[in-house]
């Protein structure tokens, strides 16, 4: 599973051989560093370890200072882990977009845009109680029932109900690699990917 990570630019269209107009999302991808190489004589899986976007040193603890001076790099934000990497990378190597072509298919992974907490219309895509008529003024947006009364006599866990929405975990997959421009470390992926614009993003292909 060859991956790098990445930052979501925003959106676009561009046009295909046949003249259609899709959505895109732009993404910058790299170029990342080879900061830790994982074997299964030593760690017991084969991984590598990718890191991202550069910070400050005081904003580093000393143990990832070492390991980004070991790897002679600045310190970075975001590090993550791929196992199954088709190409073999060494301690340092860089990573950049030509890792992926145009036209094949990856995953993104990211965080979902955080809504804070939503009720039953907006969280679930429940329709209401009924019109507002026949004395219905104010159920527009109820939940309705949520269970018997005498019996059971409790909520069922896992009642859609009110609650705290986005801000998790997406993996949307199969989007289509319509563009590369090394120069500028973007890939153009065919959709829309989870996260507000500048969030982080993991672009992996499944070997």
């Amino acid at each position: 599973m060859s991956g790098i990570i990445g930052k979501k630019i925003g959106m676009t269209s561009i046009y295909n051989e046949d003249g259609k107009n899709i959505p895109c999302t732009v993404i910058e991808a790299g170029p990342c560093f080879v900061t830790e190489v994982r074997t299964i004589e030593k760690n017991g899986y084969s991984a590598i370890q990718l890191a991202y976007d550069d910070k400050k040193e005081k904003h580093t603890n000393k143990p990832m200072m070492g390991q980004f001076g070991k790897a002679k790099i600045t310190p970075k934000k975001v590090l993550a882990e791929f196992t199954r990497f088709e190409e073999q990378k060494k301690f340092g190597e860089v990573v950049t977009v030509e890792v992926f072509n145009e036209g094949e298919f990856v995953d993104v992974i990211g965080t979902s845009k955080g809504k804070g907490f939503q009720g039953v219309v907006k969280r679930h895509h429940f329709h209401g109680v009924n019109d507002a008529t026949h004395g219905q003024h104010n159920r527009l947006r109820a939940p309705g029932s949520i269970g018997a009364s005498s019996s059971p006599s409790r909520v069922f866990k896992g009642m859609r109900m009110a609650g705290r929405t986005g801000g998790n975990r997406v993996k949307m997959i199969n989007l289509k690699v319509v563009k590369i421009i090394p120069e500028k470390n973007v890939i153009v992926v065919k959709g829309s990917v989870p996260g507000p614009n500048n969030s982080y993003l993991i672009v992996e292909r499944w070997s």
